[in-house]
């Protein structure tokens, strides 16, 4: 391994292909909302294992290719850690594989982040914080943190920004 000693794993919520049979997605959404406990079925999980791995252009999957893009962006801003993306669901990789993939490359220190912003979402605040209980029991000597919640006053300043950026380019455009 290298000097670099961190790596972090950007999440995204995940979106289907729009190539995706319907009759597939709609088996899968059927079985996923009918399900018993909270284990899926060998059938719901070979369907879901189906639909993540289903092949992605940026014209089928635009969420993909936008989640890759804004990883791109911020790669250079996290001096050396390492960054990889990874999916809550319908995408992979999953957020555990993509961890047994940085385990394996020797890191024994992760952060986790969602783009998930705001508070309240099941995602973000139940699935993930469970999927990041999980894996740290699966490696107990490796350092797992999950980047959450997002102080909000940041990602007000962030949209202020963003907003105010936009609003003088509309000034400027109409001048």
């Amino acid at each position: 391994m290298s000097s670099i000693k961190q790596a972090v794993v950007l999440i995204g919520h995940g979106g289907l292909p729009s190539d995706c049979p319907e009759k597939l997605i709609q088996k899968f959404m059927t079985l996923h909302k009918n399900r018993k406990g909270g284990t899926a079925s060998k059938q719901e999980a070979e369907l879901e294992q189906t639909i993540r791995k289903w092949p992605r252009t940026p014209v089928t999957d635009p969420y993909q290719a936008g989640l890759e893009s804004l990883a791109s962006c911020l790669k250079p801003l996290l001096n050396d850690s390492i960054l990889r993306t990874a999916y809550n669901e319908f995408c992979e990789p999953s957020i555990e594989d993509a961890v047994k993939e940085i385990v394996d490359e020797g890191f024994e220190d992760i952060i986790l982040t969602t783009t998930m912003f705001t508070p309240g979402g099941s995602h973000s605040d139940k699935e993930i914080p469970e999927e990041v209980e999980k894996l740290r029991q699966q490696f107990p000597g490796i350092a797992i943190n999950y980047a959450w919640p997002f102080d909000l006053k940041n990602v007000a300043r962030l949209l202020a920004t963003h907003i105010n950026s936009f609003s003088k380019q509309v000034t400027q455009t109409i001048n």
